[in-house]
């Protein structure tokens, strides 16, 4: 058995060695490194003591864990010394110069889902590079300036997924000499899968065209869609991601009636560009309801956004819901009851 690349040899076959390259090879692995150390600390999370780090509110109003802010002090020093012009964290209110010189500007989540490190469940990290702009840094149409995105997953293993603009990888960490190895090359998202993940608890909140496509894939092989379908929902967004990377299915986080979450729960600039780069990249789809997310253009850090990502031809699907090209046809007794029709 051949050994696996590691991922700087990856990277060093891949990107290329221009000076651009370069930056970008420096500023993943810087990255990685923090992730890498960072996952350490998780491990040990219930016997350290990050008491001085806690009570703030992010950008969100959201209060910080102490974990947070510790993740985010883990990821901005790493890229101090990285050529990075400017980091826009989801945990600062501003975006911070670091590199005077930089080429690249980055965006992150340090620690998505947080709250799920208390029961045991997988946390992780996202994040997008860009070519720097001096004139709109964070703002304008950044999915156009996206070179590479990428999370990762604190869980079992710790595993990072990634995307240079030509393909999906993964590689898993390597513990005993503290390197990613290369896992799976050029990953596709599977179709015709019958998983989707979604909070159901949310239902009265949503527009009816959310609840008239869950309503179906509840009916199973009786209602309109004509398949029984699983659920899955883990309240993390990068372990429902590469969940999706690995079996398919559709993720979704829709705008509801509640304050606050009329545009959803998610992040554009942390979470849902990077996500979207990535599963496009694997062959998947993401939008939010009407468009295509890569071609949303950003006007503040912390503007959220409804999410709906994974499979092409399941995303395609909640997609006619919404805009009613399928449900105008299945609202009605007749079209409900298949043995309405039957003689």
């Amino acid at each position: 058995m051949s050994a696996r690349s590691t991922l700087n040899q990856f990277l060093l076959s891949r990107v290329g060695d221009d000076t651009s390259s370069r930056d970008l090879c420096s500023t993943i692995t810087s990255i990685a490194e923090a992730g890498i150390n960072l996952s350490k600390l998780i491990s040990r999370h219930s016997l350290a003591r990050y008491d001085e780090a806690a009570g703030a509110q992010n950008p969100d109003g959201d209060t910080q864990k102490p974990l947070n802010i510790v993740a985010n002090n883990v990821f901005e020093e790493a890229l101090y010394n990285a050529p990075v012009a400017y980091l826009a964290s989801a945990e600062k209110s501003e975006a911070v110069p670091l590199n005077p010189k930089g080429t690249l500007a980055v965006a992150i989540n340090p620690l998505d889902s947080s709250t799920n490190i208390e029961s045991n469940m997988s946390i992780g990290t996202i994040f997008s590079i860009l070519r720097f702009d001096s004139g709109r840094v964070f703002e304008g149409s950044i999915g156009e300036r996206q070179v590479a995105a990428g999370f990762l997953v604190y869980g079992p293993q710790t595993s990072l997924v990634l995307t240079c603009g030509k393909g999906t990888h993964t590689f898993t960490l390597e513990h005993v000499g503290s390197e990613f190895l290369l896992v799976s090359e050029n990953i596709r998202i599977p179709t015709a899968q019958r998983e989707l993940a979604i909070n159901t608890l949310n239902y009265r909140f949503w527009d009816s065209s959310i609840r008239y496509f869950i309503d179906d894939c509840i009916s199973g092989e009786d209602g309109p869609l004509g398949v029984n379908y699983r659920m899955r929902w883990n309240a993390s967004l990068v372990a429902e991601a590469y969940r999706i990377l690995v079996w398919g299915g559709v993720f979704l986080y829709p705008g509801d009636s509640r304050t606050g979450f009329e545009k959803g729960r998610f992040r554009l600039l942390y979470d849902a560009l990077p996500l979207a780069f990535i599963v496009e990249q694997a062959g998947g789809a993401a939008s939010d309801g009407n468009q295509i997310i890569l071609d949303i253009e950003v006007t503040s850090l912390h503007e959220r956004i409804p999410l709906i990502f994974g499979s092409r031809d399941k995303v395609a699907e909640v997609m006619d819901y919404i805009s009613g090209d399928f449900t105008a046809n299945t609202r009605f007794p007749l079209f409900q009851n298949p043995s309405l029709l039957r003689r």
